[in-house]
């Protein structure tokens, strides 16, 4: 089996963490330069995410899981929380935020190429807003494309995750001011360490055979 092969059997989806474990500083470090250099359509990057670390921070975005119990002691216990957040829009001033940057970084070699860069992500962006008016959903694949970053890249660390969408998007918008700052909450990770009574550590994985979900042509 090669590498990528064993972290993508070995991660699951953890049940219960233990909340006397917490991740190093140097691993979250990581954590926040995979969901940076997640990949996104035309570098679209219509995300943000809130880190908790805290007990606080942690019991703030438990409040969203009052109608979902289940899922309040993940977040709780769990090292550190991340809420994924998708933009509410893609306006030409974030458009040209991403623009500066590259330009920064030394991707556009000259006006020219500028200009063609802008243009072509506002084409998309204008295209999904305007034309298939789908542009909110598709954000949210965008953001969907982190958090497999993240949950992968993290199995690699020897971290444990939980996705989490059993939550109340309405109050984690008001709890964390999302809204305010032109976002809402998309979906939550809990990061961290399994507890010992962890059933679905012991469980093993269990996918559809490939001869069934792949046709080859």
């Amino acid at each position: 089996m090669n590498d990528l092969s064993f972290f993508a059997k070995k991660r699951y989806t953890t049940k219960a963490f233990d909340p006397t474990k917490t991740i190093p500083a140097e691993k979250i470090a990581d954590i926040k330069t995979l969901l940076q250099f997640s990949p996104s359509s035309v570098n679209s990057q219509p995300w943000h995410f809130v880190l908790a670390s805290t007990a606080e921070g942690k019991a703030l975005i438990a409040q969203a899981t009052e109608n979902y119990a289940f899922n309040t002691q993940k977040i709780l216990n769990a090292s550190h929380v991340v809420v994924l957040c998708t933009r509410t829009q893609l306006d030409e001033a974030y458009l040209l935020q991403i623009l500066e940057q590259e330009e920064k970084d030394g991707r556009l070699a000259n006006e020219e190429a500028k200009q063609a860069q802008h243009n072509g992500r506002s084409f998309f962006a204008n295209m999904h807003k305007f034309e298939m008016k789908d542009a909110q959903h598709w954000m949210e694949k965008q953001v969907y494309l982190a958090l497999g970053t993240l949950m992968l890249g993290a199995s690699v660390l020897d971290i444990d995750t939980c996705p989490i969408e059993g939550f109340d998007a309405t109050k984690m918008n008001q709890v964390l001011g999302l809204r305010e700052q032109g976002l809402c909450a998309c979906v939550v990770v809990a990061l961290g360490y399994h507890a010992e009574d962890d059933f679905n550590a012991k469980l093993p994985k269990s996918r559809l055979e490939q001869e069934v979900i792949f046709t080859e042509i």
